[in-house]
């Protein structure tokens, strides 16, 4: 049963299905390299910047298996709150076709930087999808997004940024 199940994670792994580390199969060279240029576009894209809780206070120092877990940090303005999804539970439910399909359409809420996604390369935006199901669903699910009259709680970032005690 074991060599069964190994042999069914090798195949979905040489698929791009998943990319297990629990059972110690070492991808295939070509599905690694693509896992190493989605952790590198992760790191300079600055999805961490956002998608990992306290990146930024780390100074990009925390461990990989914390990355893109989401936050709960809300980001408010006119367009009301919107919240960090955790990119790995959305990895885990979406087909590389889907993930693409969003990658190339969707106008996120700000402050993703969601052009920048769409100027990616379509093989780009394959390598970050594999990096992200390397890494395994884990985290919970972001919280919903608020809409604008709704003041959202602590932790949040405020734009326009409220003025200064002085200024007011």
């Amino acid at each position: 049963m074991r060599k069964l199940l190994r042999g069914a994670v090798v195949v979905a792994a040489a698929s791009g299905l998943f990319l297990p580390t629990a059972y110690g199969v070492k991808p295939p060279a070509k599905t690694a390299a693509m896992i190493a240029r989605g952790r590198y576009l992760a790191v300079i894209g600055g999805c961490n910047d956002c998608h990992t809780a306290g990146w930024p206070q780390s100074g990009g120092r925390l461990p990989v298996k914390d990355w893109l877990e989401g936050s709960p940090v809300g980001w408010h303005g006119p367009w009301g709150t919107s919240y960090p999804v955790n990119l790995r539970l959305l990895a885990a439910r979406l087909t590389l076709k889907e993930w693409l399909h969003l990658a190339e359409s969707r106008e996120a809420k700000p402050p993703m930087p969601w052009w920048a996604l769409r100027a990616m390369t379509p093989a780009d935006r394959r390598a970050l999808y594999q990096f992200i199901r390397y890494l395994g669903p884990a985290g919970k699910k972001a919280p919903a997004d608020l809409p604008p009259q709704v003041t959202p709680p602590p932790p949040a970032v405020l734009f326009p940024m409220p003025p200064k005690e002085a200024e007011r």
